[in-house]
């Protein structure tokens, strides 16, 4: 399907879209960022915008960047964020096991959340003396379940309940109320201030989801007593942090993903420059050569290295993360920054790291919106840019929300970007 012997470079800016905010002059992050690389990739190019997932569903990054890829699940066969972590972060996982994604969070005596991520600032020291301690410390009342905790980054750990005798199901809900689960996937949620731990209910009349749902009640309450007075959150207390007391878990699945390797999806090798666990995890499930690029802020490395890769791929996926986080935080002028950092040291790097690569084509977009004002995943379209030699340019200026609007390529659903991408290269 490769145009030419076009080399592409596909770029996905996590939660890069973004809403009008005040502490920008009614701006967006894109809008008000100086991104001189960027706008010279987007007037030699064509954009559009992405529905990444579906109309009105505000995605996580897992489902968001398999339909970026061009795989698109119907019907609830997706098998569940916690699935993809655990095989991202190696974890002992089997079939008829329950793997969720879980946050630390912080909590009250009755059960308040007051931070869905602790403080977001967590030591990997802390995460595993945490995980060790429940570990050794869960006892289920059933004899034959067993609790596997293994941290990822930062908030992030993947829980695996495994039990002796029965496949566990994976129809149960969250107890994080920020996600619901639909059709296997995790969906952001409107919350207001006042959000509470929720209890795990099992979504059929099964044995097998009665068992999962109960075994993850337990996971949940005795978490909740063995941290109260952890030596780990003693000291984050004494420090002035929040204490990382709760663990709030979503998106459960028991099977591994059967898909078709990239490679031959689009007839050509696909490498991958990610980092964090669920990326990590969706490469290995699609069969995408990893290419080490350092931390998750090393962007001149990256650029680099995906430059590099293109002597033995035709293409390479690259995933930064920086852009979700200061949405999350609601930090407009964070973002801003961030997308200034991004467009200075990664794509300024890496055009000229392009400039011997015969027929480069850099495709650039974001798995989902994470709108500062609304400090969370929404259904708002990303914009698109197909940038080349060979791309008719459509009069666009700058990478931003508007210009993706009014460009040529239109509205487009995730799992038809790459496809598009290949067509107009």
């Amino acid at each position: 399907m490769r145009k030419d012997g076009a080399k592409i470079v596909y770029v996905l800016l996590d939660g890069v879209g973004d809403l009008p905010h005040p502490a920008l002059n009614d701006l967006t992050p894109l809008e008000a960022a100086y991104t001189p690389n960027l706008d010279a990739l987007a007037r030699n190019g064509a954009m559009g915008r992405v529905i990444t997932v579906g109309k009105g569903i505000a995605p996580q990054s897992d489902i968001a960047v398999f339909n970026m890829l061009g795989y698109s699940f119907r019907d609830g066969d997706y098998v569940g964020r916690g699935v993809i972590e655990s095989i991202g972060c190696n974890i002992d996982f089997r079939d008829g096991d329950l793997a969720l994604r879980g946050n630390f969070a912080t909590v009250d005596a009755k059960g308040k959340i007051t931070d869905r991520r602790a403080g977001r600032v967590i030591s990997k020291e802390e995460a595993r003396a945490v995980c060790k301690s429940l570990e050794e410390g869960i006892r289920f009342s059933d004899k034959d379940a067993s609790i596997s905790l293994v941290p990822t980054v930062a908030h992030r750990v993947v829980i695996r309940i495994r039990h002796n005798k029965i496949k566990l199901s994976d129809k149960v809900t969250n107890t994080d109320p920020a996600y619901d689960k639909v059709e296997g996937m995790g969906v952001a949620k409107a919350t207001s201030d006042e959000i509470y731990v929720q209890k795990a209910e099992p979504q059929d009349k099964s044995r097998e989801a009665a068992v999962a749902a109960m075994l993850v009640n337990e996971f949940t309450e005795q978490t909740i007593k063995i941290l109260s007075d952890h030596a780990v959150n003693r000291a984050r207390k004494a420090a002035g942090r929040n204490p990382m007391n709760c663990i709030l878990a979503r998106d459960s699945g028991n099977r591994f993903p059967q898909v078709q390797s990239i490679d031959k999806k689009y007839g050509m090798p696909i490498g991958c420059i990610v980092e964090m666990p669920v990326e990590v995890g969706i490469s290995k499930v699609l069969g995408m050569k990893m290419y080490e690029a350092g931390a998750l802020d090393d962007y001149e490395l990256k650029a680099r290295v995906a430059a590099k890769s293109l002597k033995n791929v035709d293409a390479v996926y690259v995933h930064l993360k920086g852009p979700d986080e200061f949405g999350h935080d609601g930090d407009a002028k964070g973002k801003k920054k961030n997308l200034e950092d991004i467009d200075r040291r990664f794509f300024g790097v890496l055009v000229k790291e392009l400039a011997g690569t015969k027929n480069p084509v850099i495709v650039v977009s974001g798995d989902h919106s994470t709108p500062c004002i609304k400090k969370a995943h929404s259904d708002d379209p990303v914009p698109l840019l197909v940038s080349g030699s060979g791309v008719k340019q459509d009069g666009s200026a700058r990478f931003t929300e508007g210009y993706g609007k009014k460009g040529s390529l239109g509205l487009l659903a995730g799992a038809d970007v790459i496809t598009t991408a290949l067509r107009v290269a």
